[in-house]
């Protein structure tokens, strides 16, 4: 019996420390926002994802809205709609790219408007990966993409 819990104890610490372990991690880079008009209650997160292992994206959260969900913008019959999706495929050093027009975090019941130059955090779910919490930087109304900001 001891020689059996040794065995199991010895298997389980070989394989939490296998090798790549812990490389195996999603990279969330440049996240970025519109600012909102003042009554706004929605909103959108942008930003690029990556890992180095097959992943997926399951869920969004952040302080700054009640509800965040992953979106895509899809064109049905000539109107382009944003529909939620279910989780975000991450192939292996492929980066994904969320933007305008695209894929995107959609950020719904918005607690304030977005300001230029303000930040919130927003943390995503993963499949594999252990969660990551980046700070938002919201852009002008309208931004194509994140600015570069001095600190």
């Amino acid at each position: 019996m001891r020689r059996n819990i040794l065995a199991m104890t010895a298997a389980l610490l070989a394989t939490s420390l296998a090798p790549g372990w812990a490389a195996a991690q999603a990279v969330v880079a440049a996240p970025w926002a519109r600012a909102t008009a003042p009554m706004a209650k929605a909103g959108g997160a942008f930003m690029t994802i990556s890992s180095p292992v097959a992943d997926q994206v399951l869920s969004a959260a952040t302080p700054a809205a009640e509800m965040a969900e992953l979106h895509q913008t899809v064109e049905q019959a000539g109107v382009m709609k944003m529909l939620p999706v279910p989780a975000l495929d991450l192939l292996p050093g492929q980066a994904v790219t969320l933007k305008p027009g695209s894929y995107h975090i959609m950020l719904m019941g918005l607690k304030a408007p977005l300001k230029q130059g303000d930040s919130f955090p927003i943390t995503l779910t993963f499949a594999h990966s252990k969660p990551v919490t980046v700070q938002v930087q919201v852009e002008a109304p309208g931004a194509a993409g994140p600015m570069m900001h001095m600190h």
